[in-house]
């Protein structure tokens, strides 16, 4: 998994897992999946980020089960 934060144009990538994109669908306006050929999400990409998300406070937490 990788995020990235493009702070000149306020966009926040998350990637869940490498994969060939079959599909791209926006979910709004400022918000696009990446979807596999068997439908499941690879990425999240979202404009305006600072407005939509706590981008400046990221932090990752790992739970054991």
């Amino acid at each position: 998994m990788k995020i990235q934060y493009f702070k000149n144009t306020d966009t926040l990538y998350i990637e869940f897992r490498q994969a060939d994109i079959a599909e791209t669908r926006d979910l709004d306006e400022d918000t696009i999946i990446d979807l596999d050929a068997a439908g499941n999400i690879c990425a999240m990409t979202m404009e305006h980020a600072q407005n939509r998300t706590d981008v400046p406070n990221l932090t990752f937490e790992e739970i054991a089960a």
